[in-house]
């Protein structure tokens, strides 16, 4: 299955819920209000079954994976002890492409995963072009001196204000996982356990 380049709006509308890396007065006014010339019309009551995929899919959309990627994680978690919701954001976190947008060195995950393909970005000093790679604890990620001069970059780069979750320490350009991702850490926008629940059908 290819992954979707349309609109992005589209993608939020369609799942009742922010799943972007930004939003804008425009998505808040017509989040609620799903996508298509029938939009305003109720949306009619999700099955069981219904109501799983669409929570699937918000975690899906948020982190921009194909549904392969999505299904071959939860089956790995499955088989590991622990609490699979847990493990399930932790993997989703310490995605590449993820830690490279978490760190604030581009503006969203599609930014992020563009430089990751491209080679803009080492781990450990040795360039690394998956965006799926999983990031170890005591990871080293930077990303390289050609990007650092993207205007839009620099912009980030400057902003010392930026907050940077708990799992993570920064220093300019680079930054390292210092501990695997809690659910605490973050705001999780999808219900985990029908996720699971989906995946256990």
């Amino acid at each position: 299955m290819a992954r979707y380049t349309g609109p992005k709006h589209r993608l939020a509308r369609r799942e009742g819920v922010n799943v972007l890396d930004k939003t804008s007065k425009s998505l808040q006014r017509r989040l609620n209000v799903p996508p298509g010339i029938h939009g305003r019309k109720r949306r009619r009551r999700l099955s069981e079954y219904g109501t799983q995929l669409r929570e699937k899919q918000k975690a899906k959309t948020t982190y921009g994976i194909l549904e392969k990627q999505f299904k071959k994680l939860v089956q790995t978690v499955r088989k590991r002890k622990g609490e699979t919701g847990e493990m399930i954001v932790a993997l989703l976190e310490t995605r590449l492409d993820n830690v490279v947008y978490r760190l604030g060195f581009a503006k969203s995950r599609n930014m992020a995963r563009q430089f990751v393909t491209h080679g803009h970005v080492t781990v450990n000093g040795k360039r690394v072009n998956i965006p799926s790679y999983q990031v170890s604890i005591g990871d080293v990620i930077a990303i390289s001196p050609k990007i650092q001069k993207n205007p839009e970059v620099s912009e980030l780069l400057a902003d010392k204000e930026m907050p940077v979750l708990p799992f993570l320490e920064k220093k300019g350009v680079s930054g390292k996982l210092v501990r695997m991702p809690k659910r605490e850490d973050l705001e999780v926008p999808f219900n985990l356990q029908l996720i699971i629940e989906y995946y256990s059908r």
